[in-house]
This record gives C-alpha cells, structure tokens and sequence, in this order.
C-alpha cells in the first residue's frame, strides 16, 4: 500500500476513493471497501482518505473516544482488505474549516481526481458536519463523478457501528464486540519486564506494553488465544490494576498454557477474548493462586497442580 501524509495534486493513475476513519475495520467497513473495489476499473487504483487521528480530538480535545485499532492496525486492516492507496491526513483547523462544498469540489475532485466516491450512508462532512450524503450525490454527480452510499450493516437489528462496538468492550462484552467486527479484537504490545509475582505464583505472565490510545476491555479475566511467532497459544490475561497488590497503572498480563520461554521485547498478540471474572482483592498471595487454579478449571484448562 502507497501512503500520502498530505494532499498534492494527484498523479499516476486514477482512483475510486472511500472517506471514513474506519475504526475498528468493522463489517459496515468491510461492506464500504468493497464496494469501493467493485467501482474500481481497470487501470485505476482503489483509495482511503482517513485521518491519522479521530477528528474529536480536534474538536473536543480531551473527549476524543479511545481507538478500537491503533493507527497502525487500522493502516493493516484497509491493506489486507484490498486498498492500494491510503491517504492518511492530520485532522486541523484547516480541516474543520472547509465548508461541504469545498470538501467536495477542491478536496475529492480538484486535487485527488477521484473518479469514484465510497461512503457509509451516515457520511457526514465540511465544517460542522453540515455535508451528507445528499448533498455530496448532487455535487459529485454535477461533476460527473460516481457516487456511492453503502447502506449500514445491522447486527441484532441494531446498526453496526465504532461508538457501539466500543461500548460493548467498555461491558467486558468481546463476544458482541467480535460478531460485529470484520477482524476479532485484539491486543498486541511488546512484553516487558513486569514485577515478577507471576513466576512467584506458579503462573508467569507476560505484561504487554499497549498503545495508550488503545481501547482495553473493562478490567477483568479473560480467556484468551495468544500468538506469538506464529504460533497459537490457550491463555488467560488479567486487565486492571492489580487490587491485592495496591497498584495503580492498568496492565495487561498474560499467562499462556504450556509456554516457559523468555520473550522479554519480543512482540506478542491476543485475541478472542472471553470474560471470566472481575478483578478483585485477595486476603493472601494463597488465596489469589486458589482462584488463578480455578479460573484455569473454569476455561477448561488441563488440571493444573496446587
């Protein structure tokens, strides 16, 4: 995939072009990409107008929602999917400030000669989110360019969305939050060197150092699969902030089943969440490895010595 940090006239080869942040690449996402493939001709290239950032934290600065995928994630979701040019801007006040109509006329058409344009059907756009989907039908189609609103994707009958998948995350809910995901929720940080108590209660954890800007699921213990050099893993990880041992930070630690190597710096990722328990205080270190035994049983982990 080709990346542009910043507009310039276009060159090369036309483009059909989604605009959307796309957090999370979500199933109403995937639909959105492929229509963008659909429209696509021979000779053209598919393309993603995003922003770097989530454009409240901009606007609201400090009320920006935590992301479902970092940057990074989300970059590799749109590739895999099919995208061959990603233009991935910084939201500012030049931004916030185009009227629709310029969004649409200078932005789209002007500099990028988008032959095509992708949106979901609750697109809005221009200063004030004032620009939607009718009115960018009408203005792309007097320039002569396709135009296309994809129909939102319902789960349960409740439109898919970033905000409802965040939200069931927030619940410790991954299940939901995985069902309306096109890719499962995952975590993938670097393992760094925690403060041992893991190996000290026959259960040595790796503690994942994760993106500040990456929505964790509410504190808790959750059965999980690890991956790591290219292999899968039975896990469990505890999030929050350790009560029986008065922390304060939140981490992520994670035990895996049948795994005794040192990873220290080595990247390590995890997925399919499934909740267990909450976080709690214990009276002892005993009573905290009791419960860890038992969270184990409960997961359906071979019996595990006391």
């Amino acid at each position: 995939m080709k990346i542009h940090h910043a507009l310039a006239p276009r060159s090369g080869p036309p483009i059909v072009l989604a605009v959307g942040f796309f957090d999370g690449y979500h199933l109403g996402h995937r639909e959105i990409i492929r229509a963008l493939l659909r429209l696509r001709k021979p000779g053209y290239r598919a393309a993603v107008l995003t922003f770097r950032d989530h454009p409240a934290r901009y606007l609201r600065p400090g009320d920006e929602p935590p992301l479902i995928m970092t940057t990074e994630e989300r970059i590799n979701a749109l590739a895999d999917a099919g995208v061959e040019e990603l233009y991935l801007l910084t939201f500012d006040a030049s931004f916030a400030s185009l009227a629709p109509q310029v969004f649409i006329a200078e932005v789209l058409h002007a500099t990028l000669g988008a032959r095509g344009v992708v949106v979901g059907e609750n697109f809005r756009y221009g200063k004030g989110r004032a620009g939607g989907v009718a009115d960018a039908a009408a203005q792309l189609a007097s320039l002569g360019v396709t135009f296309v609103a994809v129909p939102n994707v319902a789960y349960e009958g409740v439109r898919i969305s970033s905000t409802r998948i965040r939200e069931a995350l927030v619940r410790g809910d991954v299940a939901l939050a995985d069902a309306m995901l096109a890719l499962p929720y995952s975590i993938e940080g670097r393992v760094e060197l925690g403060a041992g108590r893991g190996h000290d209660l026959g259960f040595p954890t790796a503690n994942l150092a994760v993106p500040t800007e990456k929505l964790l699921p509410k504190d808790g213990v959750y059965a999980v699969t690890a991956r790591y050099d290219g292999r899968d893993y039975r896990g469990l990880v505890s999030i929050g902030t350790n009560p029986t041992f008065d922390g304060r930070a939140r981490t992520v630690e994670v035990w895996m089943l049948d795994f005794k190597r040192s990873i220290y710096g080595a990247s390590l990722a995890i997925r399919d969440f499934r909740f267990v328990r909450e976080q709690r205080r214990f009276a002892s270190l005993e009573a905290l490895r009791e419960q860890m035994l038992a969270d184990a049983a409960t997961v359906g982990f071979p019996t595990l010595s006391a």
